[in-house]
């Protein structure tokens, strides 16, 4: 009789353990796919509360400074005059004229002209200035006694006054002059151009011209005005204007008006925000041979909730607003693809001929009538972080996914132990048969082969 093994001692595949522990671990790999699937809901009802948010927040730009009163300044000549409209202060719509006679201008000086910068020495001592807090001195030593020394300690001094060094190309010889120049325009800002004390100079330092401070000087709508600074802030009720030029004889037009494209691009910006939500609940709602709805919001009643709260919100009658009460009203409704359409031109014709009631379809009381706070409101109670839709949507699908985590962690502790006694019980029946062997290896030797031989290679016998 003979007795074969097979290459290893019990003959099992070698990969016996491994085989059974990856079968054990399909429960778990089922669990981990479920939780994919919905992270990719929860995920979704994220983006769904990004885009709620993004809805509100562009209808907050109107409700907000400004609103729809948005207002800009055009100037027939904005080269003499500019300006900046601040809607905060309730500008009046207007027209108006202004004709700049004079600009207020600063306080100055130049030097006479010195071959270089910061060689050629001025010489030591001190400068006076008299300003309107008394007389300043800047002193200066041997060691900024050069034209550039000569600025920076005037201007690290803090008199009130700019010193800078310029090169005039006119002048070949002594091209670097000192300029001057006080903080500030118009009279109230009157500095007297200094007095000089310098000695030992390598050559003289003296000042060749002075310009004194002047308030400018305007026509507006016929009256003249001394005016002591070229920034006018209450010349025009919430509009600050910037003189750039004189230009005597000349007439500018200013006219406050209504920014129709600053009001009608928030309009846009609000469509395209609500178009945006609009296509995420058509494509989430949006049911085909290919779509896989364990991973997607289609039949959840939430996308249901929220389209069916928009289509009211958005085709709904405004009480108490006045004339306009419905958004088609103004140029915005529903197209054939279920999203939102916006007729400029017909919106800013309303606005231009009504603003009044078109503030008043939007803001409503700023409570509870008006489009902006019926949206708001909406919005605020689908993501209101304690009782809202969303929220609750988002803890349940949360809850569900820690649930499948913890067993998933029990289930992989258990496959953990599982594995360990199969290895064990495997290790111990490998010792068995080797011990097997071993004997059978012994008594082939005893027998010399005479009794029928023992082969023990393979695990068989004859």
């Amino acid at each position: 009789m003979q007795i074969s093994f097979g290459g290893i001692n019990t003959g099992l595949p070698p990969n016996l353990v491994d085989q059974m522990v990856e079968a054990e671990r399909i429960p778990i790999r089922n669990l981990e796919n479920r939780n994919q699937k919905i992270e990719s809901k929860l995920q979704l009802v994220g983006q769904l509360e990004t885009d709620l948010r993004s809805l509100s927040g562009s209808l907050e730009e109107l409700a907000g400074t400004g609103g729809f009163r948005d207002v800009k300044l055009l100037s027939s000549d904005p080269s003499v005059v500019t300006g900046v409209v601040d809607p905060t202060q309730s500008p009046s719509n207007g027209s108006y004229s202004i004709e700049v006679l004079q600009l207020a201008q600063k306080a100055s000086a130049v030097t006479n002209g010195f071959p270089d910068k910061d060689r050629t020495e001025v010489g030591v001592g001190y400068l006076e200035f008299e300003t309107e807090d008394g007389t300043k001195e800047v002193y200066i030593d041997g060691k900024s006694n050069t034209l550039q020394g000569v600025a920076q300690a005037i201007n690290r001094a803090g008199v009130g006054i700019r010193a800078s060094v310029m090169q005039d190309s006119s002048d070949k010889e002594n091209p670097f002059r000192l300029i001057l120049s006080g903080d500030g325009v118009g009279e109230d800002s009157r500095i007297e151009y200094p007095t000089v004390y310098f000695l030992d100079g390598d050559q003289d330092f003296f000042f060749e011209e002075e310009r004194e401070a002047k308030d400018g000087r305007v026509k507006v709508d016929g009256f003249e005005f001394d005016i002591p600074d070229n920034q006018i802030n209450d010349l025009i009720p919430g509009v600050s204007l910037s003189l750039k030029s004189a230009k005597p004889g000349s007439t500018v037009s200013l006219d406050v008006q209504e920014d129709m494209e600053v009001v009608s691009g928030k309009i846009e910006e609000f469509v395209k925000a609500a178009n945006k939500l609009l296509g995420f609940l058509q494509q989430q709602s949006r049911i085909d041979a290919n779509t896989d709805t364990s991973r997607t919001l289609g039949g959840d009643s939430i996308i249901r909730s929220v389209s069916n709260r928009l289509r009211r919100a958005f085709q709904g009658t405004q009480v108490g607003t006045g004339d306009i009460k419905r958004l088609n009203q103004i140029g915005i409704e529903y197209n054939r693809e279920g999203t939102l359409q916006f007729n400029k031109d017909k919106f800013n014709t309303l606005l231009q001929q009504n603003p009044e009631a078109m503030e008043a379809f939007f803001a409503g009381d700023g409570f509870v009538t008006g489009f902006i706070p019926t949206v708001r409101n909406m919005t605020r109670v689908l993501l209101d972080r304690s009782t809202g839709l969303i929220e609750n949507r988002k803890r349940g699908f949360q809850q569900r996914i820690d649930q499948a985590n913890r067993q998933i962690e029990r289930k992989e502790d258990q496959l953990t132990r599982r594995e360990k006694t199969l290895r064990r019980k495997f290790s111990k029946l490998e010792e068995t048969m080797s011990r097997l062997k071993s004997q059978g290896g012994q008594l082939a030797a005893l027998g010399g082969g005479g009794i029928g031989g023992l082969n023990l290679g393979g695990a068989s016998a004859r």
